[in-house]
């Protein structure tokens, strides 16, 4: 059973920024690549609260657990995130493969997620998936990375941002 939160908000300019996957390291670079967001979202897999208390010096931050997140620190904070964000509708998941339901069959406009430590960034029908891929330590040859997504107007993209590392 996960534990959900809803958030409706409107950001001015519809910046958001997303990172996953830092386990327990806030890099500064992650940090400068960040910075000009409205919000942060955090797709899981944090590994202590000094990551979200840094981020939180850039934009609010919304997060979810991750998988690895099963510490007393981690008990309150949402394993999904349901968004409405200047009308768009944005589901935050940890891992893509553990979304119950279709989202194609809902009013989903974007989903997030962390996890696999991939970067991307796709569309399956309608709906735009990002993975902002691993801000933390390097997982085998992958990226160091995180994304921002655009959330200005109703034809939003997102962009990875490989972080020279």
């Amino acid at each position: 059973m996960f534990l959900t939160h809803k958030h409706q908000l409107t950001l001015k300019q519809g910046h958001v920024g997303l990172i996953s996957d830092t386990h327990g390291l806030m890099r500064p670079e992650a940090l400068a690549a960040l910075k000009g967001s409205e919000l942060i979202l955090h797709a899981g897999d944090i590994g202590n609260l000094e990551v979200l208390d840094a981020l939180k010096h850039i934009a609010p931050v919304l997060a979810i657990r991750g998988n690895n997140d099963r510490e007393p620190w981690a008990k309150g904070i949402a394993d999904v995130l349901d968004l409405q964000i200047n009308g768009i509708k944005l589901r935050v998941i940890h891992n893509v493969n553990e979304i119950v339901g279709d989202p194609m069959q809902g009013e989903l406009n974007a989903v997030i997620s962390g996890h696999s430590h991939k970067p991307s960034v796709s569309h399956h029908g309608e709906i735009l998936f990002v993975n902002p891929g691993s801000a933390g330590p390097r997982r085998f040859k992958l990226p160091i990375s995180v994304a921002r997504i655009d959330l200005a107007k109703r034809n939003f993209s997102a962009a990875i941002v490989e972080l020279k590392i």
